[in-house]
């Protein structure tokens, strides 16, 4: 995290309770997406309350010895450059096979054109050759964790 980072969390925390604070999971600074489109897309939508979900092919935590995400976690969300967008906290967090996943989740994702059909279409390719980086398989049975979210403090 950078000092621009910190300042901007640090001013966040200040405007929680004790007892708020405490109950954080972890915190983090990330963007979403592998490249710069879409990352910065995806931080725009996030910041203006059209995105409020994610999701993640679980097996990609096991490769690279990451945490899954959990309750109450913060993210300061960066844009491709690093520059903070805004802070978000997840509020629940589920594992499912991608043939589960429905309308209603692509709809908080906030993507695209909105329809499920351009969901599904972008999401497998995405996972399909993210599987490939990290040698593994994509198919409609692999378990992606669905993260949903809030966006909890802005940046003016």
């Amino acid at each position: 995290m950078t000092t621009k980072h910190e300042q901007l969390l640090e001013s966040y925390l200040s405007t929680l309770s004790e007892t708020e604070r405490k109950n954080i999971a972890t915190i983090n600074a990330d963007h979403f997406c592998a490249d710069e489109f879409n990352a910065n897309e995806c931080a725009k939508l996030v910041n203006e309350g059209k995105k409020r979900a994610t999701c993640s092919l679980k097996v990609g935590y096991e490769k690279e010895s990451a945490p899954l995400p959990k309750q109450s976690d913060l993210t300061i969300v960066l844009d491709w450059s690093q520059n903070p967008v805004c802070i978000i906290k997840t509020h629940k967090v589920e594992t499912k096979p991608f043939k589960e996943i429905d309308a209603e989740f692509a709809a908080l994702e906030g993507e695209g054109d909105g329809s499920f059909e351009w969901w599904q279409r972008e999401h497998t390719h995405f996972f399909s050759e993210y599987a490939k980086e990290i040698s593994v398989s994509f198919n409609e049975d692999s378990e992606i964790v669905l993260e949903y979210f809030e966006k909890v403090y802005p940046i003016d």
